[in-house]
């Protein structure tokens, strides 16, 4: 029996809450699924938010260092704690659009970064499998990327937005998909001759609110654990915030441990 953990994008930056990383940690632990899925924008990296090729990026080196750092020890300390215990499981990671910046900052202005070691190495040390950005990866007949950029005909055509929707999404890639990049949650499922297509965007995996949504931070929030996963078909379980906080709070206090 297959089973998917899709865990949405964490944004992590120095100085955010972390907490529920730990009972992320204790939740895969507990479910043990087949498949660990990261969706991406792990790293924030707000410090490549505004790469200015002039030379900015100069004045700002220390902050890039934090913006790497923190997130490596988090991915680090999650997956490290699984392989301690013993539980191997097949880990993928989506590249998203924040992990995006790095590439886009050393292509725009590669003097800047000349020998910055590859911030994402970790990944491959923890033997995770790595998918670029807007690369989709098929596991058990579902489709996961960051987000994806197709039009109504199928075809990519712009790199900066996913579907408007998760009905669209599989629409347009005639297929079961799941996305990441997008706030709260949004799923669909449609009946086809072939059986039930399952389309699926969440991309809100953190304790902090993001300053430029104002008033409206109070979307979903958590992750997702599909059961049966078989042919683009499963049994959806959300699994939110709200629910690994009763269930391992205890184990790490909210708000005690920052990146």
């Amino acid at each position: 029996m297959q089973r998917h953990l899709f865990v949405p994008d964490t944004q992590i930056r120095k100085g955010v809450d972390i907490a529920h990383l730990d009972w992320l940690t204790y939740f895969a632990l507990d479910k043990g699924p087949t498949k660990v899925i990261f969706a991406g924008d792990w790293w924030d990296l707000p410090s490549l938010s505004t790469f200015n090729p002039r030379g900015s990026l100069s004045t700002e080196g220390a902050r890039l260092r934090h913006d790497i750092e923190a997130p490596r020890r988090c991915i680090e300390r999650v997956v490290g704690r699984w392989y301690e215990a013993g539980w191997l499981p097949e880990i993928h990671f989506c590249m998203g659009n924040h992990e995006n910046r790095f590439r886009r900052a050393v292509e725009a202005a590669p003097h800047l970064l000349d020998g910055y070691p590859d911030p994402f190495q970790c990944l491959r040390d923890l033997d995770i499998k790595v998918h670029p950005f807007l690369e989709i990866v098929k596991l058990d007949g579902v489709a996961y990327s960051h987000f994806f950029p197709h039009n109504a005909q199928g075809k990519v055509m712009q790199n900066k937005n996913g579907a408007p929707s998760a009905r669209a999404q599989c629409q347009r890639l005639l297929s079961s998909t799941t996305a990441g990049h997008q706030q709260g949650l949004d799923v669909a499922v449609i009946p086809t001759p072939s059986g039930l297509t399952r389309g699926l965007i969440a991309g809100s995996f953190y304790l902090h609110d993001e300053e430029y949504i104002g008033p409206l931070n109070h979307y979903w929030r958590g992750m997702i654990m599909k059961n049966n996963v078989r042919r683009g078909d499963y049994t959806l379980c959300e699994v939110d915030m709200a629910y690994l906080e009763r269930k391992y709070g205890r184990l790490s206090p909210r708000g005690r441990r920052a990146a």
